[in-house]
């Protein structure tokens, strides 16, 4: 067991893909800290720098060091018709400034060979309407990823993840759902962590900087009406 004993930090831990996360390092024996607005672990707000620093300030005190960081804590999302100033600055301190100031806090608690993984999305390369906040958090997430592997290079190697369409609630999504990816079905939480505990094994120590996409090929389908069970309805014009 390659974590066992490893300190390893998940924000956003207490459901969905960060749960499932904390979870699989903790069956591998590794010590699991999180933090969420939801009960489970460290109670706090990653918006807030002063939750952050208090966690970071447990974390240290509890454990001394930091093995693996990941920044998986999720950013609203509100579009352009309504979403406000507050608004999209919040999901910008949940998305990119959360993930950079905890990084910083461990900086120096970092033990040589660690490992930094930040959650991203499909949609850092694409979009839907109304969805600028979010998208433009996790495009952030996606290029301070490489900035940080080279300010930590040779100490902790930084990599992260997109997933694409992800089934958090386990709805067991079928038809032209799954249809549309070329793996045939939509992904789950453990297709994330999997790929999560790779990023942070020795398996990966060739391996930094780095943004990999989890979406089961549907970034790299082309899908015309008539195709993967969708139909144009010209009335409206949509799919």
């Amino acid at each position: 067991m390659e974590f066992r004993d490893k300190v390893v930090v998940v924000t956003g831990g207490a459901r969905g893909i960060g749960k499932c996360i904390a979870d699989a390092f903790r069956a591998e024996g590794a010590c699991v800290e999180t933090i969420d607005i939801l009960p489970g672990g460290f109670v706090g707000d990653v918006a807030n720098p002063a939750d952050l620093e208090a966690f970071a300030e447990t974390v240290l005190a509890k454990h001394g060091h930091v093995d693996i960081l990941v920044n998986n804590a999720k950013p609203a999302m509100h579009g352009l018709g309504t979403c406000t100033y507050e608004q999209f600055e919040n999901a910008l301190r949940v998305g990119v400034a959360a993930p950079f100031y905890l990084t910083k806090l461990f900086q120096n608690g970092f033990r040589q060979g660690g490992s930094v993984v930040n959650i991203s999305s499909s949609r850092d390369r694409m979009s839907q309407p109304q969805t600028e906040s979010y998208t433009a958090a996790k495009g952030g997430i996606a290029a301070l990823t490489h900035a940080l592997a080279v300010s930590l290079q040779g100490k902790v190697r930084v990599n992260s993840v997109s997933p694409g369409w992800i089934d958090t609630e386990g709805e067991g999504f079928s038809g032209p759902d799954a249809a549309q990816q070329p793996t045939g079905r939509v992904g789950t939480p453990r297709d994330i962590a999997d790929l999560v505990l790779f990023l942070c094994s020795e398996k990966a120590g060739f391996i930094t900087g780095e943004n990999i996409c989890v979406d089961g090929g549907m970034t790299r389908l082309m899908i015309y009406h008539g195709e993967h069970g969708w139909t144009y309805a010209p009335e409206n014009g949509r799919v």
